[in-house]
């Protein structure tokens, strides 16, 4: 092994990762949050973890096998943040079982709600349950014997199985079994109003139907995670739709990476698992808690609202409400004045998919083009797209089928929208579009105009509701021109060419926000930055904005997730603060604001009134997104849409709130109040958003 030296100007792109997952984790122990809220986080906790090892395990593994030594730019080569992560991921899921076994399970009993083991069921339950195997579950399980005759079987990535040793009585043989638990049938069985059972308990509690004849001598659940990452060579691909759906059949037999079993599996089943899954003892995890801890979403479905977060139902935007009383579309209301959209907090559905509803719809609509990245499953977004082909309109989108564990999601939405008649492009060799762009051309009478959409979020109604994400829509001619010239490049051959107001990346945006930081920094005392991002992990970035910090630079750094920065640091970045929000809604937007960015931006005026500059778009600050990625950021002049900006930034910057700090020492710390989870900044912007839309604003 390679052996390298700590940079201390950095933190580890993993291990900054790990540390987010445990704020979300502490989000499950938070007393004022309602108790089925808790259990959501513990849900959320654990599919984060699954997607860390499919995607940044694997990708560490991967480069061992590989033989690759470098170290990243913190200084650590892959075998030593294995290493790391081997010592940390015990530990969080330790936390996790503590949070969810010895805390809310009892807390959730003395309110009504019990996940019980089989020992815990009562006579009638057991009559209901025994129905409900016979009728719903026997007829869809198969168990997999292992022997001379029967190699192990195939595990599938994230699927629970339950591991069986059994004896024939006569013989004296003993054989291995894998059972997979299906998804046709809920995971957590409701055995009695407000009494759940997991499903493989109710499977272990059976395997007698299963294993005739033979003696059931222990048993176990277990859960492999694979490598999730989906290699296609576009470059040398002559159709990346066919490549694409040809490496998602591979990417069911990649390698495993991690072994999740139960915390009182006898060692005989783990090493026989251990061995036949080709993994290490490093490579297990051990759980009190039940497997996948996702399935406690299943319980948002109960009917007890006393245990959920009081509904906080979107408002429609102040002016898009006033035009649809008055019957007017969504173009009239741009056509005054560019609109900016607030998502949850102001509705997505009376918003965006109504303006790509009405265009569909609009006989004066001549063409619609976007980008899609993530639609989700049932799209009012899509069906519109197809209604408007089918009307005559020209439809053209690109659909990002690489998009990480949506490629099949895409495939199919792609395949549906050319069966449609749109124009279906599948995104640009060698890079991923995850820009929020819409175009619709429309002839308003007196001429042609551009309507465009740029937004921070992806065009999807489910994470629409839960992810805080800004938007704005507006016919101004130069960013008209700018999108037009974007889908020129995106969907034909044109080279990118210099945009008048848009920041596209990879070109040219990387090169723009370091020559914002550098410019503000030439303020000194008299600067002012605040980025609001999802994830800083970017050594270029890091370095300027430390740079900025020496020459006095106040930055204020809204980072939910990665932050490989070290915040107030002496002599390096004692002016940069790092908040971290977390919170009902997960902060998704990017909003970029500078104090001094005047003329900096394509070497325009972007606000005549005033010197600063604010930014939104779908860009964080993250070699992917700066290199790798086709990324949008968009400039915000109207002074009542900054004004928004302003309020959203100042609730979460404000002192005595509820959000973790970054501290010297590397550790996040939990500020405001810890007996009740107020005030937070989500509610606060909710209640002011919705006091504005009377009367109607901007």
């Amino acid at each position: 092994m390679r052996s390298t030296e700590i940079d201390e100007r950095f933190l580890n792109r993993e291990l900054s990762w790990l540390a987010f997952n445990e704020r979300v984790l502490q989000l499950a122990s938070e007393p004022g949050i309602p108790l089925l809220e808790r259990a959501k986080f513990c849900a959320i906790a654990s599919t984060n973890l699954d997607e860390f090892f499919q995607v940044r395990v694997a990708a560490l593994k991967d480069q061992l096998i590989a033989g690759i030594d470098q170290p990243t730019w913190d200084g650590r080569t892959p075998a030593q943040q294995l290493a790391a992560i081997a010592v940390w991921v015990p530990e969080m899921i330790e936390r996790l079982d503590d949070a969810f076994v010895d805390h809310l399970v009892p807390e959730l009993r003395a309110a009504g709600v019990e996940i019980i083991g089989w020992e815990d069921t009562t006579p009638a339950e057991r009559v209901e349950l025994d129905d409900f195997y016979e009728e719903r579950m026997f007829p869809v399980l198969t168990p997999l014997a292992v022997d001379p005759g029967h190699p192990f079987p195939y595990i599938s990535d994230l699927a629970l199985s339950l591991a069986v040793n059994v004896a024939d009585p006569e013989t004296g043989d003993r054989r291995f079994a894998r059972l997979k638990v299906p998804d046709v049938f809920p995971r957590l069985i409701e055995c009695s109003p407000g009494r759940f059972l997991p499903a493989e308990l109710v499977i272990g509690a059976k395997l007698d139907r299963l294993f005739v004849g033979m003696v059931v001598e222990n048993w176990a659940t277990f859960r492999v995670s694979r490598n999730g990452d989906l290699t296609v060579e576009d470059e040398e691909a002559d159709d990346l739709l066919e490549a694409v759906e040809m490496e998602l059949r591979r990417r069911r037999f990649n390698q495993a990476v991690r072994l999740e079993v139960a915390a009182d599996i006898g060692d005989e089943i783990l090493d026989l698992l251990v061995r036949e899954l080709d993994l290490s003892r490093e490579d297990v995890t051990l759980h009190r808690s039940p497997l996948d801890l996702s399935c406690l979403s299943q319980l948002m479905s109960l009917d007890r609202p006393d245990l959920k977060d009081t509904p906080w139902p979107p408002a429609t935007a102040g002016r898009i409400a006033a035009a649809d009383e008055g019957d007017r579309p969504i173009f009239d209301v741009v056509r005054h004045r560019a609109a900016m959209l607030h998502h949850p907090y102001e509705s997505f559905s009376s918003s965006i998919e109504e303006f790509i509803s009405q265009a569909a719809d609009d006989s004066k609509v001549q063409s619609i083009k976007m980008t899609l990245y993530r639609a989700g499953g049932d799209s009012a977004i899509i069906r519109s797209l197809m209604k408007a082909a089918d009307r005559g309109k020209q439809v053209a989108v690109l659909v990002e089928i690489k998009a990480r564990f949506d490629e099949a999601t895409n495939v199919q939405w792609a395949k549906q929208l050319e069966r449609a008649g749109v124009h279906v492009v599948y995104g640009m060799v060698g890079l991923k579009t995850h820009s929020k762009v819409v175009l619709v051309v429309r002839d308003d009478g007196d001429q042609l105009r551009r309507y465009v959409h740029i937004g921070t979020g992806n065009y999807n109604s489910k994470t629409a509701r839960n992810y805080e994400d800004i938007g704005v829509i507006t016919c101004d001619p130069d960013i008209g021109a700018d999108a037009a010239q974007l889908f020129n490049h995106l969907t034909g051959y044109s080279r990118a060419h210099d945009y008048s107001t848009l920041l596209v990346a990879p070109r040219d945006l990387r090169r723009q926000l370091l020559d914002l930081i550098e410019h503000e920094a030439s303020f000194g005392a008299e600067g002012e930055i605040v980025m609001k991002c999802n994830s800083i992990a970017d050594d270029e970035m890091v370095e300027a904005l430390y740079a900025a910090s020496e020459a006095g630079v106040r930055i204020e750094l809204l980072v939910r997730g990665i932050c490989c920065l070290r915040a107030g640091v002496p002599g390096m970045s004692e002016n940069i603060r790092v908040r971290s929000i977390l919170g009902r809604y997960l902060e998704h937007s990017r909003i970029y604001r500078f104090k001094h960015g005047n003329v900096v931006v394509n070497g325009r005026l972007p606000g005549a009134q005033s010197d600063e500059v604010y930014l939104i778009g779908s860009a964080d600050l993250m070699p992917r997104n700066l290199n790798r990625r086709v990324e949008v950021l968009v400039p915000i002049e109207h002074a009542r849409h900054r004004a928004w900006l302003d309020q959203a930034i100042n609730f979460q910057l404000a002192d005595g709130i509820v959000c973790w700090e970054l501290q010297p020492d590397d550790t996040w710390q939990r500020m405001g109040p810890t007996d009740v989870f107020a005030p937070h900044p989500q509610e606060q912007m909710y209640r002011w958003a919705v006091e504005q839309q009377t009367p109607p604003r901007g």
